[in-house]
């Protein structure tokens, strides 16, 4: 049950009609890393997470609500760069906000040029923030389709390349505006996407085992070589040298891929070094995990007829509720 209260989690504001800004700022609304695919991104996720990982079937749920206010936000603040296109289209009101930017033939020429890339402004929407990035292509499941794998730990990683993605996004979005208040708007959202990386991050260490993402362990024959693959000048770093970050292995540099590999044919003499970990461990705690994860989830699911609704929350103490239960807090927001 959503609840939906009409202020903005962020009172955004704009000095100035800018047309050719909102076009840009629609990135945000429907693009590949704007507000909507976050909504949805997380929003699907938590479904899956909801009986063996209740604690972030919350924060899931949480933060794609939040991402579904900082989406009307932005939608808010394109309305509002937008103003006076609506009403000068029905009748063509000459001093409406939009005009007094327009001085004669060319001013509205140019206007038109600004927004051709999003001309939905003017032919579509009549002014209203659209379902496209800020080319006018139409926002896409696809975007995030990938980011729901049915493993949590794989899915944090997902989320936390994704808030770093669309915190670049209002990064660079800042340099193309010069509106104080805008600029107020940007900075907020920019900072929420940080929020939210340290909140994934966060939860992703409280899963433990979580690495690598899913069941199978990796093969300790490939888990530490790095394979100079480049000619010319060569870097060395922690990713070629030195012990691998998570396994603790030391890792094994081969200089010349193409003569090992003819060597090894086709690597399948190639044998395990650096590491303490054995094909027979491997193997035992493949089949450790597989139990780990299957009781984790079919140990979750209640037995029965099931229902989504904790059973017996509508009998206890309204205090109680809010106390255990943070989407019945956030879903009662009222204002004053």
């Amino acid at each position: 049950m959503f609840y939906h209260v009409k202020d903005l989690q962020f009172n955004a504001r704009v000095s100035r009609p800018d047309p050719a800004f909102a076009t840009l700022l629609l990135e945000q609304f429907g693009g590949a890393n704007g507000e909507l695919a976050a909504a949805l991104r997380y929003f699907g996720q938590a479904f899956g997470a909801k009986n063996p990982y209740p604690d972030k079937y919350d924060m899931l749920m949480d933060i794609a609500i939040e991402e579904f206010s900082h989406l009307e936000i932005v939608g808010a603040t394109i309305q509002m760069l937008l103003t006076g296109i609506n009403g000068d289209l029905k009748n063509a009101a000459e001093n409406s906000e939009i005009m007094k930017l327009l001085d004669g033939k060319t001013a509205k020429e140019e206007l038109i040029h600004q927004g051709i890339t999003a001309p939905q402004f003017f032919v579509g929407t009549a002014g209203g923030p659209a379902y496209t990035n800020s080319q006018g292509v139409p926002w896409s499941a696809a975007y995030i389709n990938g980011d729901v794998q049915g493993d949590l730990s794989s899915d944090l990683r997902s989320d936390i390349a994704a808030e770093t993605r669309a915190k670049m996004v209002y990064e660079y979005l800042l340099q193309f505006t010069d509106d104080p208040h805008v600029k107020e708007t940007l900075n907020f959202l920019m900072t929420r996407e940080v929020a939210h990386y340290q909140m994934f991050e966060a939860a992703l260490g409280t899963i433990n085992p979580n690495f690598p993402p899913g069941v199978l362990q990796a093969d300790p024959r490939f888990s530490n070589t790095y394979f100079n693959m480049s000619s010319g000048n060569d870097f060395a770093g922690p990713w070629c040298e030195g012990e691998s970050t998570v396994l603790k292995e030391t890792i094994q540099y081969v200089d010349d891929p193409v003569s090992y590999i003819m060597e090894t044919n086709g690597l399948l003499r190639h044998e395990a070094k650096g590491t303490n970990r054995t094909e027979q461990a491997v193997e035992k705690a493949n089949r450790q995990m597989s139990q780990l994860k299957m009781e984790e989830i079919n140990g979750s699911v209640p037995q029965g007829i099931q229902q989504w609704n904790t059973p017996g929350l509508e009998e206890k103490d309204p205090a109680e509720r809010k106390t255990k239960h943070a989407p019945s807090k956030r879903r009662r927001t009222t204002k004053n």
